[in-house]
């Protein structure tokens, strides 16, 4: 099982919607997504074993896989929809108490040895829009490759931002927080807006959970970003309803359940089935 399923606790809540150990699940046999993709689940480079299953959100991975000539898809659902109902409770407040925004900036990505990528732009400028932008206070979360950056933290929290971090994704099956996914689902479901300076994943698990959603913002730079799926410019063309400051709930609703695969969530037997999870003597 590559270590990439473990990724935000990931195999761990679809091991406890099947009814078996969430500390020490058992292995996914393929390649689960780990976050919202506008490509085919993965990154352009990402190194598969041949014969291995890829196991996506939604129905759009798996067409775009199959346009790639990649075989072996099944849609299963974003692991964060059956957190949801794992959790109906976790953080909830009533409707009228939610208040404030969670704002995500777009995060560079990990690799022990120095590997990895950081983020590059212009945050004062940044800092400037969502003062201008929000009406409500605003809480700013980090990934931790920049909240470990003081100067980039120390950036928000002068400007007088609440400047949180929900942990580490983890690696080579080290140091995953497998409640990572849960602090965010309660963070969520009290906020009352989300927003991102790009499109990414945070903004359609904070539409699931109930929040107003904007991305807005100087998009950034990412060191070594791959082109091969379009950049910013293909998000722009496909998801233009998604982009804004004030986008259109209804709409944002439905593109959401779509991109997370709400229709294609499965059963815990289906599951177990389809992982080859169930007991054989």
């Amino acid at each position: 099982m590559h270590h990439h399923n473990h990724y935000y606790g990931l195999t761990h809540i679809l091991a406890r919607h099947c009814g078996l150990d969430d500390e020490f699940p058992p292995r996914i046999p393929g390649y689960l997504q780990h976050g919202w993709n506008v490509g085919c689940g993965w990154n352009p480079v990402h190194e598969f074993f041949d014969g291995a299953w890829r196991f996506v959100w939604s129905d759009a991975p798996r067409r775009r896989g199959h346009a790639l000539s990649r075989r072996n898809y099944a849609v299963t659902g974003a692991p964060m929809l059956y957190l949801m109902d794992l959790e109906p409770d976790l953080g909830k407040v009533k409707e009228s108490e939610r208040e404030g925004t969670l704002w995500f900036l777009f995060h560079g990505w990990d690799a022990p040895g120095g590997l990895g990528a950081k983020i590059e732009g212009d945050h004062a400028r940044l800092i400037s829009e969502i003062k201008e932008t929000e009406t409500e206070p605003v809480t700013i979360s980090l990934y931790y490759t920049e909240y470990e950056r003081a100067d980039v933290r120390r950036a928000y929290e002068e400007a007088g931002f609440e400047v949180i971090c929900f942990g580490k994704r983890g690696w080579n099956y080290e140091g995953t927080d497998r409640k990572f996914l849960y602090k965010q689902l309660a963070a969520f479901r009290r906020f009352k807006r989300v927003a991102s300076n790009r499109l990414a994943t945070a903004i359609f698990y904070g539409v699931a959970a109930g929040c107003e959603p904007a991305v807005y913002g100087d998009a950034m730079a990412l060191e070594g970003d791959n082109p091969l799926f379009g950049g910013q410019s293909r998000i722009a063309r496909l998801w233009p309803d998604m982009l804004g400051k004030d986008i259109d709930l209804a709409t944002a609703r439905a593109i959401t359940d779509d991109e997370l695969g709400k229709d294609w969530m499965m059963s815990p037997a289906e599951m177990r089935s389809l992982f080859d999870w169930n007991h054989h003597d």
